[in-house]
């Protein structure tokens, strides 16, 4: 495998224990610990390659439990606890967590823990570092190079009486589960929608074709920002009928797939499927097409979306940059907060909804492997909930005197 020096980011450097990128020799890729001798930390790796290969999970997932176990490495390596047994101070941990900042250039600036002093991390980024601390000493367990007793120290036996009634399932039955013994209790989070006003500013603020065809593959045809970064030219299909291509699927459509992407793009969905278009948006198709034979020619990748302003010219963007691109518009068209491509995903469902969509045809223009999986991106117009109220009728004994008439 080889290290790519040229990915490390500074906020990784943790006073010793870092995350790097790794690239098989397959192509395919995925983020490692490295200790201050820059050498692997090799349970770690393991268990992040475990993650990669064996799980299926994205090469970001992995970038982010690497950063997670560098800093819990490197807490232990600086307190002189032997890792795999300080899943017992984990609560020492978070403490740390909370106050202790990144070293910048090597400076490990001056930490004031206590009363008054100002945290540099929330409660949401503790708890996601304890998840993959979590994850590394189970695997450790596993693999036995832990003892089994640490798992008594992170986690405890629950059963299933503490649970809502929803997600206790029918049979009612008793059951047992591992809960985690330190997470801190996060502020609540309003789950919300982009409105269409909000999208139709951030597309009126684009400057090229390009990244008009973004905000409507987030805002109208539902896409998350992975899957928006990893099509390919070939997964395009605008004519009325494909089947000269081999695809019998009818009208003009996109294929989701997941594959290895050279940009760090990655569909959530494991299942391959289609996404439809509507005429707006094979019209923004053709206008990126013309801009992008203009300014490349026939050059570039077989990726669908690339930088056309800025060096490298014709490579492919990446999944960070399109969230960048939707930050900036969102500021551009004046927007009071920032819309991102999952709130753009929850604005196309929700309409969907609104104009009639049933639960199975929102399941398939989203991708879902079930119809359960929908509920958190359906946010109904408020006037159609009140048309609903308003079309149940009154029981005859409960209407007014006028209506009893």
């Amino acid at each position: 495998m080889w290290l790519c020096g040229g990915l490390l980011h500074d906020s990784w450097q943790e006073f010793g224990m870092r995350a790097f990128p790794v690239v098989m020799p397959s192509g395919q890729r995925y983020w490692t610990v490295l200790d201050d001798h820059l050498e692997v930390v090799s349970l770690a790796d393991q268990w992040l390659r475990h993650l990669r290969f064996g799980r299926d999970r994205a090469e970001l997932t992995t970038k982010a439990y690497a950063g997670s176990v560098a800093l819990y490495l490197r807490w232990s390596g600086s307190t002189g606890r032997a890792w795999a047994e300080a899943g017992r101070d984990l609560g020492l941990f978070m403490v740390w967590l909370k106050y202790t900042p990144a070293p910048r250039d090597g400076v490990v600036p001056v930490v004031r823990a206590g009363p008054g002093a100002v945290p540099v991390r929330g409660e949401r980024r503790i708890n996601r570092v304890l998840v993959a601390v979590r994850g590394l000493l189970s695997y450790a367990v596993s693999v036995s190079e832990a003892p089994r007793s640490v798992l008594g120290q992170i986690y405890e036996l629950a059963d299933s009486r503490d649970l809502p009634a929803e997600a206790q399932g029918e049979d009612g039955g008793l059951f047992y589960r591992l809960r985690p013994v330190h997470s801190l209790r996060e502020p609540e989070t309003t789950v919300d929608r982009a409105a269409d006003a909000a999208l139709v500013a951030m597309f009126v603020a684009c400057r090229n074709a390009r990244d008009r065809l973004i905000v409507l593959l987030v805002g109208r045809v539902g896409l998350r920002r992975g899957q928006v970064a990893g099509l390919r030219r070939s997964d395009v299909h605008l004519l009325p009928d494909s089947r000269a291509l081999g695809c019998d699927y009818p009208g003009a459509h996109v294929h989701v797939r997941r594959r290895e992407n050279v940009n760090g793009a990655w569909s959530k969905s494991r299942p391959a499927w289609v996404a439809p278009l509507d005429f707006l948006v094979v019209s923004a198709f053709d206008l990126y097409y013309d801009e992008r034979h203009r300014l490349l020619g026939m050059g570039g990748s077989d990726f669908l979306l690339v930088n056309l302003f800025r060096a490298p010219l014709g490579e492919p963007m990446s999944p960070e940059a399109i969230g960048e691109l939707l930050e900036r518009l969102s500021g551009r068209a004046g927007l009071d907060r920032r819309v991102g491509a999952h709130m753009a995903r929850r604005a196309f469902a929700s309409n969907v909804t609104d104009a009639g969509g049933q639960p199975d045809e929102v399941q398939a223009v989203l991708g879902q492997k079930s119809l359960d999986s929908q509920a958190p991106y359906l946010f109904p117009d408020p006037k159609r909930v009140r048309a609903a109220i308003e079309r149940v009728p009154s029981p005859r004994g409960m209407a007014g005197p006028e209506d009893s008439r």
